[in-house]
């Protein structure tokens, strides 16, 4: 892992990062003094981070633009976020120039964590920053400019410290998370090892006296409207491989799995930022072990 992949997750969690020690200052008793050593803190470790490309104006550019490859547009390949799936109906790269993208792109993003943030300023605690680590991740994820499709697995990681609290959540995710990626996966030629971990998983998820199904609580008519994407998705395994799209749509299979993975985490995150918020209605200690 290079230094560029180190500052592009630290973008993806920052802002959870940020509002849960901020929230944490204005609950001190000196708040203005405790800000300002977050702020030197925060300072401090920028420049240290970025100090080995600070002796040229070149060499800063060129990280900056590793980060952010403007250039290459808005999106690239089928990744499942809301740029690439509604480009089916809006065509983004036609109708935009990078600058306005720019923009449009950085406002929706900020928009989409801002929930998140102003919860964990608000009301600080250790599960609710498990919350706004995977709320913030996926905003990056959903509307950020250039996002690649193994970028899934920076939401997925919070997620992962979320599973024993919220078990349906992290099996839910998990698989459409690994099926967002199917279709690089198939390029890639890795097939018997997506096939072996998303195994592996559903033998671990499933296994007896695991947390599955404790408490679940689901209607009918939702678990029909669960059910439907996940056959689809099911189907779309096997179609993908064995057969070819129409001439005039080439990449459909891939549209397909790209619009049932974002429907899935449009939900997820509207999910989670939900839950966020319902902490506010049982308080708990910041730093309670209870949290957990």
């Amino acid at each position: 892992m290079g230094i560029f992949d180190i500052l592009q997750m630290s973008m993806y969690f920052a802002p959870a990062f940020f509002g849960h020690l901020l929230g944490k200052c204005l609950k001190r008793k000196y708040p203005i003094v405790e800000i300002m050593k977050l702020g030197f803190v925060v300072l401090g470790t920028f420049a240290l981070v970025w100090w080995p490309y600070l002796h040229s104006y070149e060499a800063a550019m060129q990280v900056i633009s590793r980060l952010a490859p403007f250039e290459r547009g808005i999106y690239e390949d089928y990744v499942a976020n809301f740029w690439c799936t509604t480009s089916v109906l809006i065509k983004w790269k036609r109708l935009y120039a990078i600058k306005p993208l720019k923009l449009m792109s950085l406002s929706a993003t900020i928009l989409a964590f801002l929930p998140s943030f102003i919860q964990q300023v608000k009301s600080p605690s250790n599960l609710g920053f498990l919350y706004s680590l995977l709320n913030s991740s996926f905003s990056f994820y959903l509307f950020s400019y250039q996002v690649h499709e193994k970028s899934i697995l920076l939401p997925l990681l919070p997620a992962s410290l979320l599973a024993l609290h919220e078990p349906h959540l992290h099996g839910w995710f998990t698989y459409y998370a690994l099926f967002s990626m199917y279709p690089l996966i198939c390029r890639d030629q890795l097939l018997l090892q997506y096939i072996s971990v998303l195994g592996l998983f559903v033998l671990i998820y499933y296994s007896p006296g695991g947390n599955y199904g404790k408490g679940m609580k689901i209607s009918s008519g939702t678990m029909a409207v669960l059910s439907l994407p996940l056959l689809c998705s099911i189907l779309l395994h096997t179609v993908y491989l064995q057969i070819e799209p129409p001439k005039r749509y080439p990449f459909l299979f891939d549209a397909l799995i790209m619009f049932i993975c974002f429907s899935q985490f449009i939900i997820l995150t509207l999910y989670t930022n939900y839950k966020q918020w319902m902490l506010d209605f049982h308080p708990r200690p910041v730093g309670s072990k209870k949290d957990l």
